[in-house]
């Protein structure tokens, strides 16, 4: 199978490699999206194998030759720092996208795959207590619903929305109180066996909170305590899987050094995986593709790469070390006419 392996930065944009990793190519200059911009997320377009999507810090811009060439999609997200983006399962039409820092953190949804972008009433405070300025990091679309949404912000909260981002509802203040609930990481949501309910987990910076009835209640696992690392940063679901997830975590941000947890049973048990070099910074991004669920991305903070080819159990450290890390992701194709200069090793 052809394979693109995308790595998004701060500060080197996206860097892209078409044969598993032993070489990188910068963007060419002269395009809208710049070689040395900020990148803070990417989304395959589960529409079309070569296509994907960018959020940075000057708005959204797409790519449909495997990440070789971007153009900006002119809409309502221009000059946002665009941090999230979803996709919903059902109807891939129906996006979302969460801003930040530097600008203002707010939700906004396309309902024609992408190409117009509306703000919703989800919109935070300009400034919040432990990041300065908040940022949508999590988005979660249920399964089976692409207008029941959850979107979780770094220092201001989980909320809900069950028609697309009319309305919403704030959950975590229903939580027990403790220190660091407001601060969302991640959000995964797992489709209900035999058409139960949902379980729902969310990532805080601290802990992990878990629901097996669609969010009424809630377990609490802390990660100290739990797993010995304190900093809870990133979940992924496993492509074609709805049991198996992975967790990612550190001593700290930028921190010295990560684990990632592996669990089979929808997070109500967690086993550590085998990593073959220490990591230098916590994990701050997984990478997967429904296309080979076996091959899984890993990211940190300071740039360090893993790639995992039996399904999150191993880790293998890549040569290629990169600038911070934002996102990563891979596409089941190569471009057709590449061009490869800016070639680094």
């Amino acid at each position: 199978m052809q394979r693109t392996l995308l790595v998004s930065t701060d500060g080197q944009a996206i860097m892209r490699s078409h044969d598993g990793g032993a070489k990188w190519y910068r963007l060419n200059i002269g395009q809208d999206l710049e070689y040395d911009d900020c990148v803070r997320c990417l989304l395959v377009d589960p529409r079309n194998p070569k296509a994907v999507w960018a959020g940075s810090e000057r708005g959204l811009f797409r790519s449909e030759d495997c990440g070789a060439h971007w153009h900006r999609v002119d809409c309502a997200l221009n000059d946002y720092a665009v941090w999230k983006l979803a996709v919903s399962d059902s109807d891939p039409n129906i996006l979302y996208a969460g801003t930040g820092s530097p600008t203002r953190s707010a939700f906004f949804r396309s309902r024609d795959g992408g190409v117009t972008w509306q703000q919703t009433t989800l919109l935070m405070p300009e400034r919040c207590a432990g990041v300065s300025r908040p940022r949508m990091l999590a988005i979660a679309v249920d399964p089976s619903d692409p207008q029941d949404v959850w979107v979780g912000v770094e220092e201001g909260g989980l909320f809900r929305t069950r028609d697309g981002g009319d309305s919403w509802t704030r959950l975590d203040e229903a939580w027990p109180s403790h220190p660091g609930n407001s601060d969302i990481h991640d959000i995964v949501i797992l489709p209900g066996k035999d058409q139960g309910p949902n379980t729902v987990l969310v990532l805080v910076v601290t802990a992990l909170y878990r629901s097996e009835d669609g969010g009424a209640t809630w377990t609490r696992a802390h990660a100290k305590e739990s797993w010995g690392l304190r900093y809870a940063r990133v979940l992924l679901k496993k492509p074609g899987s709805d049991d198996e997830i992975a967790i990612g975590i550190g001593d700290g941000t930028p921190g010295t050094t990560a684990q990632v947890l592996l669990s089979t049973d929808r997070g109500a048990s967690w086993t550590p995986t085998t990593l073959d070099a220490q990591p230098n910074s916590c994990l701050w991004a997984f990478g997967a593709n429904p296309a080979d669920p076996t091959l899984l991305m890993a990211g940190t903070k300071f740039g360090h790469f893993f790639l995992s080819e039996d399904g999150g159990r191993h880790w293998a450290k890549q040569p290629r070390e990169f600038s911070e890390i934002t996102g990563m992701a891979w596409l089941p194709a190569t471009p057709v006419d590449m061009e490869l200069p800016h070639e680094t090793h």
